[in-house]
């Protein structure tokens, strides 16, 4: 797939996920579609990362770019998650154990696409 159209992808997807992130009915008891704990941060978070990765989507570089940022920061997130388990991380976002699987498979997929595959062309 091209990093082009995988961050496209990934910007929908996390707009749309934060977004529906701030309907009432999507969110019984903190949680998005039942599973997921979100908050507002968690949801603003969302449509920032999707924004950027929209605008990343842009170019091959800023794409590889966007991925290794996202997935470095995710590591983290996820590393956090699974030592702290559930609740709220680092006092910001409210997580649980679905949350810090998806993170991990965030995490995976953001890293084999920032660092792998040909490094973009080099404009002269």
């Amino acid at each position: 797939m091209k990093i082009q159209k995988a961050a496209t992808w990934f910007g929908i997807v996390l707009l749309l996920v934060g977004i529906l992130g701030f309907i009432p009915g999507l969110t019984p008891e903190g949680r998005l579609l039942g599973i997921f704990a979100v908050d507002g941060v968690h949801n603003v978070i969302h449509l920032l990362t999707g924004i950027v990765a929209l605008f990343c989507a842009g170019s091959a570089s800023a794409a590889k770019g966007y991925f290794k940022t996202f997935g470095v920061i995710y590591l983290l997130v996820t590393i956090l998650g699974f030592v702290q388990g559930s609740g709220e991380l680092l006092g910001l976002i409210s997580i649980n154990g679905a949350d810090n699987v998806l993170h991990l498979l965030i995490t995976i997929v953001a890293l084999s696409l920032g660092f792998s595959g040909p490094k973009p062309a080099m404009n002269a």
